[in-house]
């Protein structure tokens, strides 16, 4: 396997998202070579990253041209990265995409069949669903595969922020035009329910939701702000919201290769105005030998739960929560491994695939599962205005 260190990236984007992809890299041995974004964005993210090659303007293009560049990273808004995409598949660029991959199915299946005409010789393409890579969540993935928990019967949880609580709250997602129709269902709900079919080993074949936007007009800036940043609500100005506060999605998985989840339903909450929340993706999985409970507010810890026996907690780096989880965490018990650890993970995960030939597994999301959660959301809008089941 060529060593991790002879890869070099590039990365699209200098808001929140971005400097947590370069972070991970350089904890990797991974070399960051280019960043891209607004001019004056850019320099100051390159400067303090030590990142040579440096692209204002939004140049992607030029830098897809670089020879210095393996791996592109697009941390941009969700309305070009379809385009951006494109564009690096055609340089012969692996390709590391925030999720949402795109606006619509229409432009992600472009992205898909992109992929495939690659083939086995073409680019690395992953799409950003880094919590597949909490510890946690391998380890509930291998119980469940294993028949730990038996037959599953149900699943339930929820995703909580409360990040736009405040009507003068404000972020580019808040807008349908920049990040699309779904909002809090499609930013944070697509993590909990990539997470769950990826711990059943099951998509979700269709849906039953309900979303609602509370705040119907709010306070912006004038210009544009960064995520989580602050700004004086004097400097305002109010706007029509066309986007979802909250939402209830009913959902009912397909069946998983190893038995032990055909049908099984979930029902997941999800809210980015949850009073107290921060970032708590939280879910429980009940089968009829136990249940498996997590929330990412506290990732080193599993709640083992039976009718019959007494229910244990489970901690990263322990028996019952260290095996099968050996190749993706590097500390030992105690010392914690959260948000930028997973990212870590992922990014390992992804360029040892590269590293390797396309010879290690490919646990993390494809065009292909990026394209289906797209799917998955025009289902959820269907099924939100239709009051109906809706197949994926």
């Amino acid at each position: 396997m060529t060593p991790l260190h002879q890869l070099r990236a590039g990365v699209i984007g200098t808001g929140f998202i971005g400097p947590v992809h370069i972070e991970a890299l350089k904890r990797l041995g991974v070399t960051v070579n280019g960043i891209c974004g607004s001019t004056k964005s850019a320099r100051q993210v390159g400067n303090l990253w030590g990142i040579p090659e440096i692209y204002g303007d939004y140049d992607y293009e030029a830098m897809y041209t670089s020879p210095n560049i393996d791996v592109v990273h697009i941390t941009s808004p969700n309305k070009v990265h379809v385009e951006q995409c494109l564009h690096a598949l055609e340089m012969g660029k692996h390709v590391i995409c925030e999720k949402p991959l795109g606006m619509t199915s229409k432009d992600t299946q472009m992205v898909v069949d992109a992929v495939r005409k690659g083939g086995k010789k073409g680019p690395v393409f992953a799409v950003n669903y880094m919590c597949r890579f909490f510890p946690a969540i391998l380890q509930m993935r291998a119980m469940v595969a294993r028949g730990d928990l038996g037959k599953i019967i149900h699943v339930q949880g929820h995703f909580f922020q409360d990040w736009l609580l405040h009507e003068t709250d404000y972020n580019w997602r808040i807008l349908a035009s920049e990040g699309g129709k779904l909002r809090a269902v499609g930013d944070v709900g697509t993590h909990w329910i990539d997470a769950v079919g990826f711990v059943l080993g099951a998509k979700t074949q269709s849906v039953f939701a309900h979303i609602e936007t509370f705040y119907k007009t709010r306070k912006r800036p004038k210009g544009e702000v960064k995520t989580f940043a602050k700004v004086d609500p004097k400097k305002m100005v109010d706007y029509p919201v066309d986007t979802e506060d909250f939402g209830s999605v009913l959902l009912k998985f397909g069946k998983a290769k190893h038995g032990f989840a055909d049908g099984v339903h979930a029902n997941a909450s999800i809210s980015q105005v949850a009073a107290g929340w921060k970032c708590s993706l939280s879910f429980g999985i009940y089968g009829t030998k136990g249940s498996v409970r997590w929330d990412l507010q506290q990732p080193n810890e599993i709640t083992l739960g039976r009718r019959d026996e007494p229910n244990q907690i489970l901690q990263r780096g322990t028996p019952g929560f260290l095996e099968d989880v050996a190749n993706y965490t590097d500390y030992p018990p105690g010392h914690a491994e959260g948000f930028s650890d997973g990212h870590k993970m992922h990014y390992r995960a992804i360029y040892e695939h590269i590293a390797s030939g396309k010879q290690t597994p490919v646990l993390f999301a494809t065009a292909e599962d990026g394209h289906h959660e797209i799917k998955l959301c025009e289902a959820i809008l269907e099924s939100s205005e239709s009051k109906t089941w809706v197949k994926v």
